[in-house]
């Protein structure tokens, strides 16, 4: 038994097939297939039960890939720390973030990391499910979260890096845009929106502003997108409220301030005893301007220039 084993189960456990984890791992089905059955022979149970149309992991099976993923993450933050004793940022670090949180400012701070430290990997889970954000939490498997809210079992350290603020987002020719000023949550109340997937944090905060509000508007469309949702809102599908820094570019002139004014802080959570790796990102992280309608009038003021 062995860490290449354990990687080759959470593969086939995350793709729910044999032929698409071997395509990630790029090594052949039967040789696949034959260290899964080297691996549950060592063990002396079953990992997966074998379908028409894939696998699907038994109950010994979860309680297997619990720990292999903290022994694969352990091993890689072993080869990261090792790497960086003798002068090189390399490995991987792996960061959660909340939906539409640093759409702006993230992309900025990767780049610019990825300039300076070429071998160093980031991967992203965008918008986890706030449970499997939590049991990734648990697991010890994130390295970073970029969020609002610091889930439940994260025993991070935390840095605050600004606040989020959210805007609302009408259609094109729509009479309030025409005015110009900030809009209250009442002033869209008749108004169809585009809300967003069930359960997300996003639709949740939305949720609770609305009946904070004693408002219940009909909810017309959703999307599991905040670019998504803005492209909606463009075609007159009706209107939504997102945060500043995700309306996507092109499509500022579209959003508005809200009234009273509606911000949330912008948390970085790093695992306590960070590596070099995690402080580096963290340097880049706080670079960048949090800002979101600071970023939103900027993009809006270089737009009109250019159309002049």
């Amino acid at each position: 038994m062995n860490l290449r084993q354990y990687e080759y189960a959470l593969a086939v456990a995350e793709e729910g097939s044999m032929t698409a984890a071997a395509e990630r791992l790029r090594v052949t089905q039967p040789s696949l297939s034959q260290q899964i059955g080297a691996l549950e022979k060592h063990l002396g149970v079953k990992l997966f039960t074998r379908t028409p149309t894939g696998v699907t992991v038994t109950v010994a099976g979860r309680a297997f890939l619990a720990e292999a993923q903290i022994a694969t993450t352990a091993s890689r933050r072993a080869v990261t720390a090792a790497r960086a004793a003798n002068g090189e940022l390399a490995g991987e670090v792996i960061i959660a973030v909340h939906m539409g949180l640093g759409a702006r400012q993230l992309p900025q701070a990767l780049g610019q990391l990825r300039h300076r430290h070429p071998q160093l990997q980031v991967t992203l889970h965008e918008e986890p499910d706030p449970a499997d954000m939590e049991r990734l939490a648990r697991q010890g498997v994130l390295d970073m979260v970029l969020v609002h809210r610091v889930p439940a079992g994260c025993a991070f350290d935390v840095h605050a890096l600004g606040e989020e603020s959210y805007v609302a987002v009408l259609p094109e020719g729509h009479p309030l845009l025409a005015e110009g000023a900030a809009l209250r949550l009442e002033d869209l109340a008749s108004e169809g929106w585009i809300r967003f997937r069930r359960a997300s944090l996003l639709d949740d905060y939305l949720a609770r502003l609305l009946a904070d509000a004693g408002l219940s508007p009909h909810t017309v469309s959703r999307a599991s997108q905040i670019s998504t949702a803005v492209r909606l809102v463009a075609q007159g599908l009706g209107v939504t409220v997102a945060p500043a820094s995700a309306i996507p570019e092109g499509f500022e002139e579209l959003a508005r301030p809200l009234l009273p004014a509606l911000a949330e802080p912008v948390l970085v959570g790093v695992r306590r005893h960070a590596s070099p790796a995690e402080t580096a990102v963290l340097d880049h992280f706080n670079q960048q301007n949090w800002s979101g309608m600071d970023l939103l009038a900027r993009s809006a003021s270089t737009s009109v220039s250019a159309s002049a």
